[in-house]
């Protein structure tokens, strides 16, 4: 959390994408910089394996041969360390990279580490929020507050609009 336990903005449409630089569920270190030319889905999802991100992360899983044929990557993003990333993955047989971000470095730099309000209890996390991040490296789209149902079928519309 930055010095004043303020959360940062959210990074709006026309603006560079902010870089990093995580690992997946593989130890294997992911850029931005690696996507470059090339359109990038970078969704931040709460937890791993509740309800929510479960029909989010396989919704994106069962596109991802037609956000292939687009070119784009696919790039999901939750607090949690690379052994949940890696049991979730297993789990429900997900094959695209999945971003740990344990000190939630990142979802400060996107604006999505956002206090939030459960039964009555408040509490810092990510609030459920995609990217669609052009092959120039700026955000050519946002999603806030995502609802799961027709997520994955909106952001691969948009991916055919690049």
């Amino acid at each position: 959390m930055n010095a004043y336990n303020i959360a940062m903005p959210l990074i709006d449409p026309g603006q560079k994408a902010p870089a990093f630089n995580l690992n997946d569920q593989h130890s294997q270190p992911h850029r931005l910089s690696d996507y470059a030319g090339r359109p990038v889905v970078l969704y931040f999802y709460p937890k791993d394996d509740t309800p929510g991100c479960t029909k989010e992360s396989c919704a994106f899983e069962e596109n991802l041969p037609k956000f292939k044929r687009g070119k784009a990557a696919i790039l999901g993003v939750s607090i949690l360390d690379e052994a949940s990333k890696a049991r979730f993955a297993d789990k429900y047989k997900l094959t695209f990279p999945l971003l740990a971000d344990p000190e939630h470095d990142v979802a400060e730099k996107y604006g999505v580490w956002q206090k939030k309000t459960n039964y009555g209890r408040s509490y810092m996390g990510i609030a459920r929020t995609t990217y669609l991040i052009g092959p120039d490296g700026k955000v050519a789209k946002r999603w806030d507050n995502v609802k799961v149902d027709g997520h994955a079928e909106a952001v691969l519309a948009a991916v055919g609009e690049l």
